[in-house]
């Protein structure tokens, strides 16, 4: 029995010869030993043995575990071949031939070697490779094949991962190739990524990944569809409140613009008031009175009054009880002026008015005398001596408005009654700012 090495688990010798079709090609005959089989020629065979005929030349031994054929030299225990030795396990034959097997004589009289690869007569299985030896020759496959039950069949290179990526196999061979992104290194097996940003496939900025890129935009722009490209980003079309009066799209940004009488805050959004009458860049004369409002600016003529009344200051205008002309009118004419926003929001306190001058028992009346056929203001009387005009509807510009506001002066005790008017003029600017 044949004793199992390091200790490995052995299972019971095959028979080759029965087991394997057509084990032994030709005019040869299988001999089946431990873990393989014999091929010999049927002719020495079939001999009888004999103690004292030289051995047999090297035999072609077949082992399936090792995928190839090779040369087994069997060994005679205890040292001898005479008849006290151990019988072989193959038998010996006597040759007249003056080569051993495997040889043969040449003209000089000396034993040269057969090439049985070259001159076909070996028993080698049409899918393997023929490998000439001192005196015989070896069943091999060629790269990329193993034996198996005697054929050379194909090694699934794939299966056993030989490509760190993607692999094809092929007869006898295997290519590897690379996902998208990546390269096939020298080695043919494995990959490296490609920094595709050295071809600079973005319009802005690159950044590259294992496999692969990204792209990315400067601020104001945005990526395209096709992931490479940037596209401005339209600032404007995002809120209308941006800017407080009108905004323009620029490439990567935008910018605001305000209306005449106007410049662009430091914010860059706001829209602040150009005062022309403090710059000088207005158009009113020297005897003309500049008055800047929100947008633009008017030119105030010097102060006229009207029959019967005087001047007394440059805003003022007086009519004296003791002119017959002024009874029933007001004693004084108080010229005002004030800017509005157009759309202010409401309630809104807007001017406040008061007695400069009591008199003991004397009470006072605000109203609007005239001017609010809009009915967009009436007076809050906040004291016994002062009220507020109040705005209680938005009022749209540009316009110009004109009040009278009248302080009625009432005092029983000397049945008195009299009247002083402040004439208020509202310029209302166009914009809401």
């Amino acid at each position: 029995m044949q004793e199992c090495p390091y200790q490995l688990l052995c299972i019971p010798d095959v028979d080759e010869c029965r087991t394997l079709p057509d084990a032994c090609r030709g005019d040869m005959h299988c001999v089946n030993q431990n873990g393989g089989y014999l091929c010999l020629p049927r002719s020495l065979y079939n001999q009888p043995y004999r103690p004292d005929t030289p051995a047999l030349p090297n035999p072609v031994y077949q082992d399936p575990s090792a995928g190839f054929p090779d040369t087994f030299l069997p060994a005679v225990p205890g040292g001898g071949g005479g008849r006290g030795g151990v019988e072989p396990s193959y038998p010996r034959v006597r040759s007249t031939a003056q080569c051993i097997l495997g040889y043969t004589l040449a003209e000089d009289g000396t034993c040269n070697d057969i090439d049985e690869c070259e001159t076909n007569s070996h028993h080698c299985n049409p899918t393997q490779v023929c490998i000439n030896t001192s005196g015989g020759y070896t069943c091999s496959c060629t790269e990329g094949y193993w034996l198996i039950g005697g054929q050379c069949q194909d090694i699934d290179e794939c299966r056993y991962g030989y490509c760190q990526q993607l692999c094809a196999n092929a007869p006898g061979s295997y290519s590897c190739s690379c996902n998208p992104g990546f390269i096939l290194n020298p080695d043919s097996r494995t990959c490296q990524d490609v920094d595709e940003c050295e071809d600079e496939p973005c319009s802005h900025g690159c950044f590259n990944t294992y496999g692969s890129f990204m792209c990315n935009c400067d601020e104001g722009f945005e990526l395209a569809a096709d992931g490479t490209t940037c596209i401005d980003l339209d600032e404007c079309s995002f809120s209308e409140f941006l800017c407080q009066h009108r905004c323009v799209n620029t490439p990567g940004s935008f910018s605001c613009i305000c209306p005449p009488g106007y410049y662009v805050f430091e914010d860059g959004r706001s829209c602040e008031d150009f005062n022309e009458c403090d710059t000088g860049n207005n158009t009113c004369t020297t005897a003309q009175v500049c008055f800047n409002f929100q947008g633009g600016y008017t030119c105030l003529d010097p102060l006229q009054c009207r029959p019967p009344y005087v001047e007394v200051s440059d805003n003022q205008c007086m009519c004296s009880a003791e002119n017959p002309a002024c009874r029933d009118k007001a004693f004084t004419i108080l010229y005002r002026h004030m800017d509005l926003s157009s759309g202010r929001s409401v309630p809104a306190d807007i001017f406040q008015m008061q007695a400069t001058t009591r008199y003991p028992g004397a009470f006072y009346i605000f109203q609007i005398k005239s001017g609010n056929d809009g009915r967009e203001f009436y007076m809050r009387q906040t004291s016994n001596v002062s009220a507020t005009l109040v705005l209680s509807r938005p009022i749209k510009g540009p316009k110009q408005v004109v009040l009278d506001l009248e302080m009625v002066t009432v005092n029983n005790v000397i049945n008195f009654r009299g009247s002083s008017i402040i004439r208020l003029t509202i310029f209302v600017s166009e914009h809401p700012f």
